[in-house]
């Protein structure tokens, strides 16, 4: 039998937008997530997690998907400036059949293995997974993403949350927080969010040219 959990997560005080809303539904098999992933396709507002026959949609808000929207114009601006090749692929639904466990995560990228998939339809049973994925969290989850991707063997998980960057690599089989990125080590992963915050008063694009002024100090230094 599925059991309904329909709720608006809680959001920080100090941040005054509207609630994301969370549904997750318990006792959901596979082949129904599967079912519900061919009828309602790729082009919808809601991203969907699935652990094990615990299914979350989440619908985001504006607040939400704005860092998404520039961390990953500055990872396309910092490849940019190395001169190297990512595959941004967004909110791509990762899944394994095997392990009963799939994921859509904020965005993702191939980096190190953009090579391995380039102009390839993804399979995790043959392809290896995004080299990083990025979530951005205002509220409380409803499934352990962390259980998730390392079940996938994704191997860096950037979380923004709270005005802050998180980064997380995975050791074994669990994630340990770092202070510098696996995929970028020289990143100055602290300033991130200032160049986020900075965006609400000069704009995105100005932000990221920013941004990618104080990638070129740093490299040129």
């Amino acid at each position: 039998m599925t059991n309904v959990q329909v709720g608006r997560a809680s959001t920080p005080p100090q941040e005054q937008v509207p609630p994301e809303v969370r549904v997750v539904l318990t006792g959901v098999s596979w082949q129904t997530f599967k079912a519900l992933l061919a009828d309602v396709g790729e082009d919808r507002a809601y991203r969907l997690a699935y652990n094990q026959g615990k299914l979350e949609i989440m619908v985001p808000y504006e607040q939400h998907e704005e860092p998404k929207v520039l961390i990953g114009s500055f990872v396309e601006a910092l490849v940019d400036e190395l001169g190297i090749e990512i595959r941004h692929l967004g909110s791509l639904t990762l899944e394994r059949e095997e392990l009963t466990r799939a994921v859509e995560p904020d965005t993702c990228f191939y980096i190190q293995n953009e090579r391995l998939v380039r102009g390839k339809e993804i399979n995790l049973r043959n392809d290896p997974p995004p080299d990083l994925v990025v979530e951005v969290d205002y509220t409380n989850r409803s499934l352990d993403k962390f259980e998730i991707y390392a079940s996938l063997r994704v191997p860096e998980f950037w979380r923004y949350e709270k005005q802050r960057l998180y980064v997380y690599q995975l050791v074994g089989e669990k994630y340990e927080l770092c202070a510098e990125s696996l995929a970028f080590p020289f990143l100055p992963i602290s300033e991130i969010p200032g160049f986020i915050e900075q965006s609400k008063n000069i704009g995105q694009r100005a932000a990221v040219r920013l941004f990618r002024e104080r990638i070129r100090e740093i490299l040129h230094s």
